[in-house]
């Protein structure tokens, strides 16, 4: 058996997040309203059906994965190939204190997904790190699989799975806090996936 449907879920608003800091594989945590956000969601995804629930092992990841898992008993993995690009010297920076050090560098980096940041990883680097997640599901009895994740790491995981030329990942949206990506494979396309929703969610 194939998995054949796959639903990537950004995690919650973080401290980080309403700072307007740059967090990568910082170990920030959800705000109160990240937490209700995943809450939120909980009834939505669960129309999915999903067999299991595979998170970054980052907090933020982590503790909106559990409030899914807790709420509907689905199981729960934790695999730290899921985590977000790791952004070298950038991390815990805002985005203008990288624009007054490296100019032109987030732009470039935003638009060229083999760009590394300085004492980072490229966005080609992390989907295929994270494609080998989707691999080992592959390799198991799960028909739905939902990946809690972070949200460069699902653009880049969606363009990867979807063979979309590297130079064209930038034209996918980013990703809202605890919104998500589903994508599914069709009977005839073989291990070929398809998209089927892009940065859905509940607002509450």
């Amino acid at each position: 058996m194939t998995l054949q449907r796959l639903v990537l879920w950004r995690h919650g608003e973080t401290d980080y997040n309403a700072s307007s800091r740059m967090q990568g594989q910082l170990d920030s945590v959800l705000t109160d309203v990240g937490r209700n956000q995943a809450r939120f969601a909980v009834p939505a995804l669960a129309r999915f059906s999903p067999d299991v629930v595979v998170a970054s092992d980052l907090k933020r990841a982590t503790d909106t994965a559990t409030i899914f898992t807790e709420a509907t008993g689905v199981p729960l993995r934790f695999d730290k190939r899921l985590r977000e690009t790791h952004l070298g010297l950038w991390q815990g920076m805002t985005g203008l204190e990288v624009d007054e050090q490296w100019p032109g560098a987030r732009q470039l980096w935003q638009t060229d997904p083999t760009w590394t940041p300085p004492g980072g990883e490229a966005r080609v680097e992390v989907a295929a790190r994270a494609s080998e997640v989707v691999t080992d599901l592959d390799d198991s009895t799960e028909d739905t699989a939902v990946l809690c994740a972070h949200g460069g790491l699902i653009t880049a995981l969606t363009g990867y799975l979807l063979e979309l030329p590297v130079t064209t990942w930038a034209k996918l949206g980013g990703i809202k806090n605890c919104h998500w990506v589903v994508l599914a494979r069709r009977a005839t396309s073989g291990l070929s996936w398809r998209l089927i929703v892009y940065n859905a969610g509940i607002t509450g």
